[in-house]
């Protein structure tokens, strides 16, 4: 129900980019899809007709607001007292091979074409591990911020110069979808909440369309269900791999055909 909202209420932010901005309908729709980056992105250059740059400039934007926006406003839910973990060598080694071991699942899954195959691979095989009753070590903050800071720089460089070409307009509705995406996250956060009784920081980070990889690193760092978030987000991933990008394919299939007509 929640995903439904979400893409109903992105047709509708579209239709409002095709009467404001002045974009195509193709466009318009592919700006506002809350999926993954990379996925959207190598969609709309299969695409024709559709403006790459203003694409991938939207989707820029909505990660940015949304891993800047989320931390920024749930800082008082963020736990304070989270222990530090302690490195010992029986730990480290445990720890470097599971680093090992999430490598070999993302080659593997990247072989066999799973969905954001970098981070869900190693997500499967955590869960498998967990299955077997394997004891997983805990992850040092260290390596968190780590994580985060390698997450930022990688989103900071998706955000090229030639964007800035883009005109005003197009600028202005970009940082305005992606606040309007955001303020939409918090309301399905809230009746998540209410729905299901969890803290209001997991319920948020449950549903805010950003990555699964920066969702979950963000439920890390402020103390929510990291477990729920990402199942949360791989459903919301997958839902909009296989069902939303394949109604998009069909609908600017209706547009072309409609556009060759008249």
């Amino acid at each position: 129900m929640l995903m439904i909202m979400i893409i109903l209420f992105s047709v509708l932010l579209a239709f409002g980019l095709v009467r404001v901005g002045e974009l195509s309908l193709k466009t318009a729709l592919t700006c506002t899809v809350p999926g993954g980056l990379s996925q959207i992105v190598a969609f709309a250059e299969e695409e024709e007709g559709i403006d790459i740059a203003i694409v991938t400039y939207f989707h820029v934007v909505r990660v940015i607001t949304i891993v800047i926006g989320i931390p920024l406003i749930l800082h008082a839910h963020a736990v304070a007292d989270k222990k530090e973990a302690m490195l010992s060598f029986s730990s480290m080694m445990a720890l470097l091979l599971l680093i090992l071991g999430s490598i070999v699942a993302a080659r593997i899954g990247k072989k066999i074409k799973i969905p954001v195959s970098s981070f869900l691979s190693p997500v499967l095989f955590v869960i498998g591990l967990q299955l077997f009753s394997i004891k997983i070590p805990e992850v040092p903050n260290l390596f968190l911020n780590m994580a985060q800071l390698m997450i930022g720089a990688y989103i900071g460089q998706l955000l090229k110069p030639n964007m800035l070409k883009l005109g005003k307009r197009v600028l202005l509705l970009g940082v305005g979808t992606a606040i309007f995406l955001l303020l939409f996250t918090f309301v399905q956060g809230w009746m998540l909440t209410q729905m299901m009784k969890y803290s209001l920081s997991t319920s948020i980070l449950s549903t805010a369309a950003g990555g699964l990889d920066q969702m979950s690193l963000l439920a890390s760092a402020i103390g929510a269900d990291v477990s729920i978030v990402t199942v949360f987000q791989m459903f919301r991933i997958l839902f909009v791999f296989i069902v939303v990008l394949t109604l998009l394919k069909v609908s600017c299939r209706y547009i072309d055909e409609r556009n060759t007509n008249t």
